[in-house]
């Protein structure tokens, strides 16, 4: 799908004010000065803020499912431990690649913010099936009557440092540096559900 640079641009600029200055702080006029383009193109191409961001929202959560899924399908073969792995490393990554708007949309949810958990409902109920699926196939019997409580923290892993965005902002800073915190803190995961797996 080729990308319209320009509309790129702005959504690239709201994504960096509503992270820094929140939905509400951020105005039409701020994006476009930040975009450098005119107030009247944001207008033509997404009609109005609220539209911006719903674009910016459901195209974050379009492409962060695809990536999930595709990770599976690459890993088929192999065992669920690996396919968990791969997924979680997919998933750091592109919530690290979309830093700014990862963070903007936790908190949005964290503050239960009507406008945006209407438009990620149905995403987030699917990347529940497919983590879900996933993390309970690799649980070792010990652990069973614990599931729900250990699915919840599993998520709270994937979840946290885009939620504790000042501890980790800092740390995040060029692209070798974010290399190596993805990868640092699949394996942590990784290391923690090897010792849910082996409890039988």
């Amino acid at each position: 799908m080729k990308i319209n640079p320009t509309k790129q641009k702005v959504v690239d600029a709201a994504t960096l004010l509503f992270f820094q200055k929140g939905f509400h702080g951020t105005s039409v006029r701020d994006i476009a000065e930040r975009a450098m383009v005119n107030v009247s193109l944001i207008s033509y191409y997404f009609n109005s803020k609220q539209g911006l961001l719903e674009y910016a929202v459901t195209n974050y959560y379009e492409m962060y499912l695809q990536t999930m899924e595709e990770a599976l399908q690459e890993n088929d073969k192999e065992d669920q431990l690996s396919k968990i792995k791969n997924v979680i490393f997919a998933m750091i990554n592109y919530k690290t690649e979309h830093f700014h708007l990862t963070s903007f949309i936790n908190r949005e949810l964290s503050l239960d913010s009507t406008f945006v958990r209407e438009m990620t409902v149905t995403y987030l109920a699917k990347e529940n099936h497919i983590l879900g699926e996933l993390f309970y196939s690799v649980l070792g019997s010990n652990f069973k009557r614990k599931r729900d409580y250990l699915f919840m923290q599993f998520k709270g892993m994937v979840m946290s440092p885009f939620v504790l965005k000042n501890e980790w902002n800092n740390q995040l800073i060029d692209i070798q540096s974010r290399k190596n915190f993805i990868e640092n803190y699949t394996d942590l995961i990784y290391e923690w559900l090897v010792y849910l797996s082996n409890s039988k």
